[in-house]
C-alpha cells in the first residue's frame, strides 16, 4: 500500500467536498489506516471520492460522511480507502533489498527448511502482488524444492482489491520482461487467453497465502517471521502510529531476523534499539525485547 499521492480535481467535478467533510473523512482514514491526510489533500479527496458518490447514488459529501461515519457498511470504507490510495509497484522494487534477501538471508533459513525448520516471511502492504512474488522467485532460484518444505509467505493488503489482483498472479508480459536472470527461468507461464499477459508459475504461487489485514488492527497468527517487508506503507503515518508498528513487528520476530522498510522510511528514535541498521533501509532485530515483553500484539 502507498499513501496518497497529490491530484488535482477534475475541472468540472460538480460536487464541492467542504472542510469539515474532508476533515470528518480524514479522521475516518486515519483511525482506520494510519494515514494522515493534511488539509492540502481535499482536492484529491474530492476528486477521488467523486466515482463513490456516483456508485452509491448519493448527491453530495454530506450524505457520503455520513454513511462512512455511520460504520454501517464496512465494505464501503474499505472501497474508499482503495480509492484514496495509489499503488505503486514493481517486481524487484529496491532491487539492494532482495540482494540482500538472496545473499545473506535466504541461504541460512533455507538449510534450517531443508534440515526439518520453520521458516516464515511476511509482505506487510503487499499491494498488487509484485513484492511477495519477487521474494517467492528468490527463495525458488536457491531452493527449487522449497514448496515441499516448510516455507511460506504471507501477503497482506487492507485494500481488497488489489490482494484480489496479487492472488489472481496474472500481469502484464511487460512487467515481467526484465525480471534479474536469476530467477526469471521458469518464472512465468504466457497467458492462453491473452497473449500480452503471463501468468506467475504455480511453484511461486503455492509459498504465498495472500490475506485482507489491516494493519493498525489485530493480527490474526501468533508465529514469528525470519523476514518482513514493510515498504513504502509507514511513510504518512504519524509518529506515534508508526513506532507502534515498528514495535508491533519486533514482537513477531526472533534475534537475528530482517526487515526491509521503505526508501524514505527509518527506524529510528526509542524504538531503534529494537534493530540494527543491516544496509540501505534494512534491518535486524536485537535482542532487546519490545516495551511489554512483545506479549502481546494487540493495537
Amino acid at each position: 500500500m502507498n499513501a496518497p499521492a497529490v491530484q488535482a480535481p477534475p475541472a468540472a467535478a460538480g460536487l464541492l467536498l467542504s472542510e469539515q467533510d474532508f476533515e470528518a473523512l480524514a479522521k475516518v482514514i486515519h483511525v482506520e489506516t494510519g494515514i494522515f491526510m493534511p488539509a492540502g489533500k481535499r482536492a484529491l479527496m474530492q476528486s477521488r471520492l467523486a466515482k463513490r458518490l456516483a456508485a452509491r447514488g448519493l448527491k453530495d459529501f454530506r450524505e457520503y460522511r455520513e454513511l462512512v461515519e455511520s460504520r454501517s457498511e464496512p465494505d464501503e470504507i474499505g472501497l474508499m480507502i482503495s480509492a484514496l490510495t495509489t499503488n505503486i509497484t514493481r517486481f524487484f522494487r529496491e532491487a539492494q533489498h532482495f540482494d540482500d534477501l538472496r545473499e545473506n538471508v535466504l541461504p541460512g533459513l533455507l538449510d534450517r527448511a531443508r534440515a526439518g525448520g520453520r521458516v516464515r516471511m511476511w509482505s506487510a502492504g503487499c499491494s498488487t502482488g509484485e513484492e511477495p512474488y519477487s521474494m517467492a522467485l528468490s527463495v525458488l532460484a536457491l531452493c527449487p524444492e522449497a514448496p515441499r518444505l516448510d516455507v511460506r509467505i504471507l501477503a497482506t493488503d487492507l485494500d481488497p482489491v488489489v490482494v484480489a489482483t496479487a492472488e489472481a498472479g496474472r500481469y502484464p508480459a511487460s512487467a515481467l520482461a526484465n525480471l534479474p536472470e536469476d530467477v526469471a527461468a521458469g518464472a512465468t507461464t504466457p497467458d492462453k487467453a491473452d497473449p500480452g499477459f503471463a501468468r506467475i508459475c504455480d511453484s511461486a504461487r503455492k509459498l504465498i497465502s495472500f490475506r485482507v489485514l489491516n494493519l493498525l488492527h489485530d493480527w490474526p497468527f501468533h508465529g514469528r517471521f525470519d523476514v518482513i517487508m514493510c515498504r513504502n506503507v509507514v511513510i504518512y503515518f504519524d509518529a506515534e502510529t508508526r513506532d507502534r508498528l515498528w514495535t508491533r513487528f519486533a514482537a513477531m520476530q526472533p534475534s537475528g531476523a530482517r526487515i526491509y522498510v521503505g526508501h524514505s522510511e527509518r527506524i529510528a528514535g526509542e524504538v531503534g534499539a529494537l534493530y540494527a541498521p543491516s544496509g540501505i533501509t534494512a534491518y535486524t532485530r536485537t535482542e532487546t525485547p519490545p516495551p511489554g515483553g512483545g506479549r502481546s500484539i494487540s493495537k
